[in-house]
This record gives structure tokens, sequence and C-alpha cells, in this order.
């Protein structure tokens, strides 16, 4: 049965570390946000994205440097093992438009922002995070191990058999590792210590943070992105944070700077099963 410290898959909820990461070497006077890609990786394949690329794109899905999800990736799951794989794979793949020009939802930038990572920290992206993110904050219950080892606790994802008629386990679709863009598990105490760490500066200082979590683009809907976060606020009321959805798992979190409150949902589940219970929650909390 699953509980309070279950793991769940976080999908693209991981994008908030991502983002936190960066904003650290950025903080440390390592990375400019508005360098081109190609500064911090050297030898990357498509020269367009290398030197039209900035840092601050990445984050904000603004560069045009397309999904990985389709034929091609599923042909390849199990054999993308490290970030520098996907680099390998999609590479030489021209912007999908002129970057920064607009908004759409890039998973492939954000593996792009990982190696970022690894190549100015020297670490791995799974190591950078394990120790300037979840260390500090406390998360002793979240990680991205591969698919193929035990983990204690690590809940079964179930999603919807085509046609409907009941449930099956997500296996299949999982990759061999969760990534900078999406992947990895936690529980819902791990991302309540995360945003107590973030609003509380733990993770980067106020102004850092402030940079963070603050809408940049319009990302439809009413909300701004903003660096791996969603801006929802109005006013300053409201929330930011971010999602994650796959086949057979769902999860949601939601950080109220103004008020205090933190909603975190976590489901292995098809989506929208976390959206509708954080929603739930969100329209009976105080104004």
């Amino acid at each position: 049965a699953n509980k309070l410290d279950t793991r769940f898959r976080i999908g693209s909820m991981n994008k908030m570390f991502t983002a936190v990461a960066v904003l650290q070497l950025a903080q440390a006077g390592k990375i400019k946000l508005t360098d081109p890609l190609g500064k911090y990786i050297t030898n990357y394949p498509n020269q367009d994205v290398a030197t039209k690329v900035t840092i601050h794109q990445l984050l904000t899905h603004t560069g045009g440097t397309g999904d990985i999800f389709g034929p091609e990736y599923n042909a390849h799951r199990l054999e993308l093992r490290t970030l520098n794989d996907y680099v390998a794979l999609y590479g030489k793949r021209a912007p999908a438009f002129e970057p920064g020009s607009r908004w759409v939802y890039s998973n492939y930038g954000m593996v792009l922002a990982g190696v970022v990572i690894e190549r100015v920290s020297g670490q791995s992206y799974y190591d950078y995070v394990a120790e300037h993110i979840y260390k500090p904050a406390g998360m002793t219950r979240s990680a991205s191990e591969p698919e193929n080892q035990t983990v204690a606790d690590r809940s079964i994802g179930y999603m919807q058999k085509q046609g409907g008629g009941g449930w099956t386990p997500n296996t299949d679709t999982l990759p061999y590792r969760g990534t900078s863009a999406g992947g990895g598990y936690s529980t819902v105490g791990d991302l309540s210590k995360f945003a107590d760490a973030l609003t509380g500066h733990k993770l980067l200082n106020a102004e850092y943070t402030d940079l963070l979590i603050t809408g940049k683009v319009d990302a439809g809907n009413g909300t701004k992105y903003a660096y791996g976060f969603e801006d929802e606020r109005k006013n300053g009321a409201g929330a930011v944070g971010h999602s994650g959805g796959a086949p057979g798992m769902n999860g949601d979190l939601r950080i109220y700077p103004q008020s205090g409150y933190v909603i975190a949902v976590l489901s292995n589940l098809d989506p929208p099963a976390a959206q509708k219970v954080s929603g739930f929650i969100e329209a009976r909390l105080p104004q």
C-alpha cells in the first residue's frame, strides 16, 4: 500500500531541481544566463543551437530545442543512459524556430541544461542535485536510480489499458533512467522540504530565488513560465511550482510564497489524478 513516505516517480517536476541547480551555479558566478549554450558545451554538434540558444532560453522553453519523445526515442529508449547520450542522438537538430521568438515546451532543452550543469560543476547531474539540493533541503527519499535497480518503497505506476478496461503497469514506457528534464522519484514529504528550503533561501539567496520563480514568458492559460517553474501568481497571491505527468505517474507541487501554504500531491496513476487533488485543495485554501 502507498504511504506518506512512498517514493513516486515525479516526471517533469524535477525541472524545478534542474533550474535551481543552474541558478546556484549562476549565483556562484560560474554561469551567465545570457550566454549561449556553446560556451559550456563546447563540442555541441549543431552550430545554430550552440551559438544562438542561451541558458535563459533553455530554462524558459524558448530556445526551439524540441522534444525527445517520438519514434526515435522509442527505438533507443533503453540505450539512452547518460545525458550525453541524448546529445549524441538529438544534437544535430537545428532550432525548430528562431531562438527567443516564442514559447514551446522543450524536454530536450532541459536535458541540455543538465549537460551544462555537468560541464560546469564537474559532477554528474545526479550527484550535483543530490549534494546541492537534496542534502541541504533534507530530502532523504529522493533520487534518480536507474529503473532496472531495486529501490525500496518505489511505487509501481499503473496506466489505463488501451480502449479502457482496467490498468496495466507502465514498466514498458519508462526510460532507462530519469534525466534533468524529468524522471526520478520523491515523496510528498521531500517535496514539502524542497519548498521550505527554497522559500527559506537554503538553496538560493533571496535575489536568485525571486529570479527563479518570477514568470518570464507567457505559457498560456494565464500562466507565465519562469525558470523551471510555472508562475500563476496575480498581484503576489497564488502559486509557483511544476507538475509532472506520464503514463502511470502524475504529481503536482504548488508553493504559495505569500501565504506560506504548500500543496504536494503524488500519484501512480495517469494524469490528471494528482492535479485534480491539488486543484480541489487549492480552491479551499483561505484567501
